[in-house]
């Protein structure tokens, strides 16, 4: 339901957008990534100005992502090793388990016997 919604209230109104700006930028434009020489044509790069800007869309996400991984990575190892420790923990928390229900289990019929 809420998944619903969020695609309602961001995505529709968003795509309408893309698709107005498309229509409204159609017209070619060029891209010089030459700084000191902007004519030069081995450099640049010419198309609609809504696909320039959906691709800088898209790797300004592409980049954030990769940072937002590579900041994390300090948390990930943390968690990792903690799971680890905890397996281990859990581990030997069932052996003193099993090793009291045999401790048990071993001095229950003495005194069931008496």
């Amino acid at each position: 339901m809420v998944r619903k919604l969020f695609t309602l209230v961001v995505f529709i109104p968003l795509g309408i957008l893309l698709i107005v700006l498309a229509v409204a930028n159609r017209q070619s434009v060029s891209l010089a990534l030459n700084p000191f020489n902007p004519a030069d044509q081995a450099l640049s790069l010419s198309a609609p100005l809504f696909v320039l800007l959906i691709l800088a869309v898209i790797l300004g996400v592409v980049i954030g992502a990769v940072v937002t991984w590579f900041s994390q990575s300090k948390y990930r190892k943390r968690a990792r090793n903690e799971s680890r420790s905890a397996q281990r923990w859990q581990a030997e928390a069932d052996r003193h388990k099993t090793r009291a229900e045999q401790i048990a289990g071993s001095s229950l019929p003495s005194i069931a016997s008496k």
